[in-house]
C-alpha cells in the first residue's frame, strides 16, 4: 500500500516539475528581444562630450514602430551651452540577445545637422535601453568624436 501511495506522489511530482520546465521554457522564449517587442513610445537622455566642442545633453521622446522605423523623434539638446530644439528620425535593429543599433538623421528647424549611429542594448524585459554613439557627422560627412552615452525608457 505504502509503495503504491509512494508510486502516486513521484508520478505526481514529476508531473508537476514536467509541466513547471515547460512553462519556464514558454517563458523564457517570452523574454527574447525582437522589433516587434521594442514596439512603442520611449523617453530618453543622452549625455556626454563631443570632443573639440564641449558637453553635450538631451532629453526627448521618439518611437520605435517595431518594424524597425524610429520616428517622431523629438528632443530639446544642449551643446557646449547652446540650446536646440530638434527632431530625427531613422532606423533600427534588435537582436535575439537584446543587442541593436540605431542610425538617425537629426534636423533642427529644419536643417539636418547630424547623422548619429548607435549600439544598444535592451534590459529590464526591453523596457530599458542603453547605448553609445558609434559615430556622429555632419551632413558634409566631417567626424565628430564624441563620448555620448544614452538612456531610455518604455513609457
Amino acid at each position: 500500500m505504502r509503495s503504491n501511495i509512494s508510486a502516486k506522489c513521484l508520478g505526481s511530482l514529476m508531473a508537476v516539475i514536467l509541466i513547471a520546465g515547460l512553462s519556464a521554457a514558454a517563458h523564457a522564449d517570452d523574454s527574447r528581444c525582437s522589433l516587434a517587442r521594442s514596439s512603442g513610445k520611449w523617453s530618453f537622455t543622452d549625455q556626454g562630450t563631443v570632443i573639440g566642442i564641449g558637453p553635450r545633453t538631451a532629453v526627448g521622446v521618439l518611437t520605435l514602430d517595431g518594424e524597425g522605423n524610429l520616428q517622431n523623434g523629438v528632443a530639446t539638446s544642449s551643446l557646449n551651452g547652446a540650446i536646440a530644439s530638434e527632431t530625427f528620425s531613422g532606423t533600427y535593429t534588435v537582436n535575439p540577445d537584446c543587442t541593436g543599433t540605431i542610425s538617425v538623421d537629426i534636423f533642427s528647424s529644419g536643417t539636418e545637422i547630424l547623422i548619429v549611429t548607435l549600439n544598444v542594448a535592451f534590459d529590464d524585459n526591453m523596457s530599458h535601453m542603453r547605448g553609445i554613439f558609434t559615430s556622429a557627422a555632419t551632413p558634409s560627412g566631417v567626424q565628430l568624436s564624441t563620448v555620448i552615452n544614452l538612456d531610455a525608457r518604455k513609457q
